[in-house]
């Protein structure tokens, strides 16, 4: 007689027990990102309050708003890391759905800004798809690198000598494959296009970096980065001559005046000292005023309508002459244990999707502090970038918090628990 199928009971158990991550979490990554918010909700504060008084006519007025959502941030962050990461996976599709669709509707909404029209308007707030751009191909990059790793590493292998000479050649058939380079390139130029045509130049910038860093996560040949960076290099050169040949004309070039102007002003010192590079002077007065310990919390001048909007990309000047370079030294510390962190608990993930998400989120962190020290020290023109956890936006900070309850989640289930408590 043949045995009776006994039916499969539904258990929710099992439902909720993928979904739910029962592990513990990184405390050294949850004190690194609770010490960097912290620092940041002070110096958004101390920038902010001149600007906010003048405007507002409530000195509170940003610090309020950031704190509000340093505190949503805070909880989205720890229920994000309860969520397994592998969720992420199985919900790719239909993020980067959405995604596109918020870069096409902000391209057809009207202008949020004169000339801009990189935020979303909702009437209680706004927000820049862009910002979700961001996450997205991160993600969508770890899915299509870690499944096409899978699929060329089968299960059909066994362990033996034949295996592992199999095993060498699929290695290399992957090293020399181009299929997971152009499907996350095709996405990556997607993205930087569709921002670039909201006025977004510096976002175009910082996706295209992200392409780049997943690209080398993925184990995208050598080659390929030396060519893209000659291709770079000589783009930006001959952006810079387009927009110089043009100066006397008053065109921009290729690029909007705006951004023409800017380039200009950071290739020629003397270039409208008071206009196009007004921020960036202001910017250095304000770092080298610091000196070594600043002038103390509060005792900044530039902030005092000098630079334009301090709570914004400038910041990072406000802390330099409030905190001086020990201050300064103090931010790039935190950022960089954070990222160390982060890279730490990515290679010790349980598997590659997981390695992957948590690189390519706590790397488009230093991207960000890295642009913007840059534009604030005058190193490269100025191009709007945030400083993550410091400048004022409620979107970037949530969508910040969010990520790193991500990369607590892959902490959770990282199959090597001690490396990650020592």
């Amino acid at each position: 007689m043949a045995a009776v199928k006994k039916k499969q009971k539904f258990s929710l158990a099992e439902l909720f027990g993928n979904l739910i991550n029962y592990g513990s979490m990184d405390i050294l990554f949850l004190i690194f990102v609770l010490a960097i918010l912290c620092f940041g909700l002070i110096m958004q504060f101390s920038a902010s309050y001149p600007y906010a008084y003048y405007k507002y006519d409530d000195p509170m007025y940003f610090f309020k708003r950031q704190a509000i959502f340093a505190v949503l941030g805070i909880a989205a962050m720890l229920a994000v890391s309860r969520i397994n990461f592998e969720t992420w996976r199985r919900l790719y599709k239909i993020i980067l759905a959405v995604t596109v669709g918020l870069l096409l509707i902000a391209l057809v909404l009207p202008e949020y800004k004169p000339g801009f029209k990189r935020w979303i308007n909702l009437g209680f707030m706004t927000f820049q798809p862009s910002e979700i751009a961001k996450f997205t191909l991160i993600l969508v990059s770890a899915v299509i690198f870690d499944a096409y790793h899978r699929d060329m590493f089968s299960n059909k292998m066994s362990r033996g000598r034949f295996a592992r000479m199999v095993d060498i050649k699929y290695r290399r058939f992957i090293k020399e494959s181009s299929f997971p380079t152009i499907a996350v390139v095709l996405l990556t130029g997607m993205f930087a296009v569709l921002i670039y045509m909201e006025n977004h130049l510096s976002g175009a910038v910082i996706i295209f970096l992200i392409g780049c860093v997943m690209m080398f996560l993925g184990g995208v040949r050598d080659r390929w980065f030396i060519i893209g960076v000659i291709g770079v290099l000589g783009a930006a050169a001959l952006v810079c001559y387009l927009v110089m040949s043009t100066r006397d004309s008053g065109s921009g070039g290729i690029l909007q005046k705006y951004m023409g102007n800017r380039i200009i002003g950071w290739l020629d010192k003397d270039f409208e000292p008071t206009g196009a590079r007004w921020q960036t002077n202001q910017s250095l007065y304000a770092i080298g005023s610091g000196g070594f310990f600043g002038t103390g919390l509060g005792g900044s001048t530039q902030k005092y309508m000098y630079v334009s909007e301090p709570q914004n990309d400038f910041i990072f000047a406000i802390v330099c002459e409030e905190t001086g370079f020990f201050g300064a030294m103090i931010l790039l510390l935190l950022f960089t244990l954070l990222v160390w962190r982060g890279i730490v608990i990515g290679t010790t993930a349980k598997n590659r999707f997981g390695g992957l998400l948590a690189m390519g989120i706590v790397l488009q962190v230093g991207i960000q502090v890295i642009l913007n020290i840059a534009v604030a020290t005058d190193s490269i023109p100025n191009t709007g970038i945030s400083l993550p956890f410091f400048s004022y936006g409620g979107t970037s900070l949530v969508i910040f918090m969010v990520q790193m309850g991500m990369v607590l989640s892959v902490s959770r289930s990282s199959r090597n628990k001690k490396s990650l408590k020592e």
